[in-house]
């Protein structure tokens, strides 16, 4: 079973969870801030939701000791 974790987000998801525009999302992607993968199918980028997590817990950390 999968949990919802592993959970795979599509760019308006993964945007969402960052508070920030979608194309904000693309362009970290491109930009190699973001893990994603392509679908197979229609190469739509998808965001592992355990991977987003991560960084946001990274990020709030580091503002809390700076």
């Amino acid at each position: 079973m999968t949990s919802s974790r592993d959970r795979l987000l599509m760019v308006r998801e993964a945007a969402e969870v960052f508070g920030v525009a979608p194309n904000t999302v693309r362009a970290w992607a491109d930009a190699g801030k973001l893990p994603c993968a392509r679908h197979p199918m229609n190469n739509y980028r998808l965001f592992r939701l355990r991977d987003l997590t991560k960084i946001l817990e990274a990020f709030e950390l580091d503002r809390q000791e700076g």
